[in-house]
C-alpha cells in the first residue's frame, strides 16, 4: 500500500485520488488557523515556492481536534490561509487525525511512521500542550502541524513533530527530490 491508494475530499468537497500526485515528493500536514503554530503556514509556503518546480507538493489537511483551533468552513479556512499567508499549495477538507473517526489516510500515515522526529524545541512544545488534548493511541499526532514526508513512490519516509520548523525540512526534501 502507498499514499496513492487513498482518496480524500478537497476543500470544495470533491473526491480526489492521491494517485494524482504520483511521482511527486509530498509533505502531508495537519493544520489549524487559530493555533500558536499557525505562522508555520508562512514557512510552508516558502518551502513550496522553493521546491514545487522540482516536484514537491504540500498537502494541507485542516484539523479541528486540538482545542477547536481550526474553526470555520473549508472555504473560510482556505480564504484565511490565502489572505494571511499567501498559500498556494493544495488544501483539503477538514478531517480527524486521531481517535475513532481518524481519516483512513492518517491511520495509514501513523502506522507507517508511528513516532515523530523531535528536537529539544519540539519536546518542550509537547510538554507545554501535554494534557490539553489526549488521545490513547501511542502513535497519535500530538498537535496541529504534524508533518509526514512521502517519497516519489508514495512511501512514508519520515514524520516530524508539530513544532518541528518547516524551514528545517529543506535537506530532507532535497534528498527525495
Amino acid at each position: 500500500m502507498t499514499i496513492y491508494d487513498f482518496k480524500v475530499k478537497n476543500n470544495k468537497g470533491e473526491e480526489i485520488s492521491l494517485a494524482d500526485y504520483k511521482g511527486k515528493v509530498l509533505l502531508v500536514v495537519n493544520t489549524a488557523t487559530k493555533c500558536g503554530l499557525t505562522p508555520q503556514y508562512e514557512a510552508l509556503e516558502k518551502l513550496y515556492e522553493k521546491y514545487k518546480d522540482k516536484g514537491l507538493e504540500i498537502l494541507d489537511f485542516p484539523c479541528n481536534q486540538f482545542l477547536e483551533q481550526a474553526p470555520g468552513s473549508d472555504e473560510e479556512i482556505s480564504t484565511f490561509c490565502t489572505m494571511n499567508y499567501g498559500t498556494k499549495f493544495p488544501r483539503f477538507a477538514k478531517i480527524n487525525v486521531n481517535g475513532p473517526e481518524t481519516a483512513p489516510l492518517f491511520t495509514w500515515l501513523k502506522e507507517e511512521a508511528p513516532k515523530a522526529r523531535e528536537t529539544e524545541e519540539t519536546k518542550a512544545f509537547e510538554e507545554k500542550v501535554k494534557g490539553m488534548v489526549h488521545f490513547d493511541e501511542e502513535s497519535a499526532i500530538k498537535w496541529n502541524f504534524g508533518k509526514f514526508l512521502i517519497d516519489r513512490e508514495g512511501n512514508v519516509k519520515d514524520r516530524f513533530a508539530p513544532a518541528y520548523k518547516p524551514e528545517d525540512l529543506g535537506q530532507e526534501i532535497e534528498k527525495l527530490l
